[in-house]
Order: structure tokens, then sequence, then C-alpha cells
């Protein structure tokens, strides 16, 4: 078992001493996709946070191909990892090229190699550079811009992807287009993967395994086809709205 990240009873607190996350262990395996769930305040972007030293735990620690983030110079740590957001974070007065560009560009790639590097992504996300590449982000719609988003994540080739409730904010058809999309290109990378959501179906479509956390800890794990039928009465609370959609949709 190849362990990229782990968690060893990582805590993180406020200096009000107010928890967010505590006791968080677990252990994100090479090529997986763990789906951290739960309702909002659960802990999921602080622990996204902690994974990428935009935190440091304040007991326990983080750690990412088997060194603490504490041990890791953070610009290099964060060059390691993609990060896609629900609001993509795109530079607006940058172009498409360059935006999906920073990166390979901040590293010192030749910029023949960066040109074909933006290229070859915007393919990949299903844009044709020719139509997409000099475009600036206002000219996108928000699935484009989230399609983006995920190319420049994956601009310098990082091992380690985290997102953030990437498709949270697209209407239900994309959202819906995108997931799949999402599919075909882990199955295609091979990426280790943490993403977060609230939604309980989008968890089952994605995941490898679901991580369900609530107030801070982390209160169930399962792999995907485990979930359904998970003892603990946290899980049971998210698999009740399936089954009471279900049962609305059959009326």
């Amino acid at each position: 078992m190849n362990v990229v990240i782990e968690c060893r009873q990582a805590d993180y607190r406020l200096n009000d001493g107010r928890a967010l996350v505590t006791d968080l262990s677990f252990g994100v395996e090479s090529g997986e996709t763990l789906v951290l769930l739960g309702r909002s305040g659960s802990g999921k972007t602080t622990t996204l946070k902690l994974i990428n030293r935009l935190l440091e735990p304040t007991a326990g620690e983080v750690l990412v191909e088997g060194r603490p983030t504490t041990a890791w110079d953070p610009i290099r740590l964060r060059r390691r990892i993609g990060y896609v957001i629900q609001e993509v974070g795109l530079l607006p007065h940058m172009t498409v090229e360059r935006n999906v560009g920073l990166v390979p560009a901040l590293e010192g790639w030749e910029p023949e190699r960066v040109r074909s590097r933006v290229r070859e992504l915007l393919a990949l996300v299903g844009l044709e550079a020719d139509q997409f590449a000099k475009r600036r982000p206002h000219e996108l719609s928000g699935g484009q811009r989230q399609h983006v988003g995920v190319a420049r994540a994956l601009a310098a080739d990082p091992p380690v992807l985290l997102m953030d409730e990437p498709f949270g904010a697209l209407d239900p058809v994309t959202r819906a287009e995108m997931q799949r999309e999402f599919r075909s290109l882990q199955q295609r990378l091979n990426k280790t993967i943490v993403f977060v959501t609230h939604d309980v179906r989008e968890a089952l479509l994605l995941a490898t395994r679901i991580a369900l956390l609530a107030d801070g800890r982390l209160v169930a794990l399962h792999s995907r086809r485990d979930f359904l039928h998970a003892p603990e009465p946290e899980v049971a609370d998210f698999v009740s709205v399936l089954k009471s959609l279900d049962e609305e949709l059959n009326l």
C-alpha cells in the first residue's frame, strides 16, 4: 500500500481554542479518490487546507509523500498539489492560456513547452485551444471556467489533486456533465485525489472511499460500496436522504 497523504491524530484549533477538526486519522492511497463528505462546518475544507499547508495542525501531524507538511517548503509542497475550488479562482486579467500555464511558467519551463502543455490540457478537458486559449475568464461560461480550473490544477502534472466542492456552483446539467468527465479523467490520469462535497450522490458517484466528517471529527470511512450499508447513525442520515428522494420520485 502506497499512502500518499496521511493524517495522524491531527487537530486544528483557532486562537480562541475552538476546534475546527479534532483527532483526524486517515490515509489516502496512490491513485484513489477519497471523498470528504459532510454538512457545512464539518471540517472538510479545513482538512484540505491542512494537506496543502494553508493551515498547520495544532496537534498531531499531516504527511504528504511521507513527510510532515511542516517539513516541506510551503511553495514547493503546493506546486506538488493541484487545487480546484468552487469559485475557480482564475486570474481575470490573464487569458485562458496564461492561467493554465502559470505554474509551469513559474517552474521555469521553456515558453514553447508551456504552450504545448496548455494545448494538451485544454484538449484533455474538452476545450479547443484555438477557440479558447486567448479568451479571458469573463468570456467563458461557468462550466467552461471550471474546465479551465481543472486544466490549471493539472498543468505541472502534480501527483495530488485537492478539489473543494468544484462543481457546487454549476447548474444541475453542467454539474452532471462535469462529474462524468471527472470520472473519465481520473481513469486516464490515475491521480491521488481528495474531493470535498456535501452531496451524498456526488460522493457515491466519484469516490473510491468516503470519509464522513461531523463536527470536525471523522465518524465513518468506507468504500463506496460499503457506505450505503454502514452502521454509523451519521451515515444513515445521509443515506436516508437518498431513500426519501427515491420514494418521492416513485410517488
